[in-house]
């Protein structure tokens, strides 16, 4: 039986296709292809709005002991976290907003992270219940929050880790494009260096890559 990967892609911009985030985690798809040339991928776009806030039967359920609901936000999420847990490899695209994740991704991570059906609650903590595979976030931020150029603080990636990791996500790989408000040359030289280590990443993973 032939193996055929399935990619979830979800894209958090309200920019859309044009958005910096977008355009680097279209790259890490590619670079992925490259391996699996017949992968599949799904596109939940979520940076449009079309993901609402959870509603009250979905409150109402978390609340209680038992799922006591099926309808409004509930079933939503259960479109999603079976998205999810189809998925071989998630690439999820997002801009930093305010320092951390847009209200977007939040939304979506709302819906995903649920208990009784993601994790368990236990005597020692949360447990998640979802099978490990590899995540890559492409984020891109107006301003600087890592290296020696920083300039601002970062809720986004410790959030975005222990959120997953708390839903039994672990194989975490960041990038990012920092400093998109800077003038375009500087944005071009911050592309090639983040380019350069897609590169690098991939090639260390065994898959030959192409530059662009």
């Amino acid at each position: 039986m032939t193996f055929m990967m399935k990619i979830l892609h979800v894209s958090c911009s309200p920019r859309g296709e044009v958005a910096e985030s977008y355009q680097l985690s279209c790259k890490i798809i590619g670079l992925l292809r490259q391996r699996e040339p017949a992968a599949v991928v799904t596109n939940r776009v979520i940076g449009d709005g079309s993901i609402p806030h959870v509603d009250m039967d979905y409150a109402i359920s978390q609340a209680s002991l038992h799922d006591v609901s099926q309808e409004g936000s509930m079933a939503l999420s259960e479109i999603l976290v079976k998205e999810l847990e189809s998925a071989d490899v998630v690439v999820i695209g997002t801009p930093m907003h305010n320092l951390t994740v847009p209200s977007a991704l939040k939304a979506w991570l709302d819906h995903v992270v649920r208990a009784r059906r993601t994790f368990d609650m236990t005597a020692a903590g949360k447990v998640g219940t979802l099978r490990d595979r590899p995540v890559y976030i492409a984020v891109a931020s107006g301003g600087r929050f890592s290296g020696e150029r920083a300039r601002q603080p970062d809720f986004l990636t410790p959030y975005i880790t222990t959120i997953l990791a708390m839903i039994g996500l672990h194989d975490l790989t960041f990038f990012s494009v920092q400093g998109t408000g800077a003038p375009e040359a500087v944005v071009a030289e911050t592309r090639s260096a983040t380019e350069a280590e897609l590169q690098d990443h991939f090639s260390i993973l065994g898959i030959e890559t192409q530059a662009s």
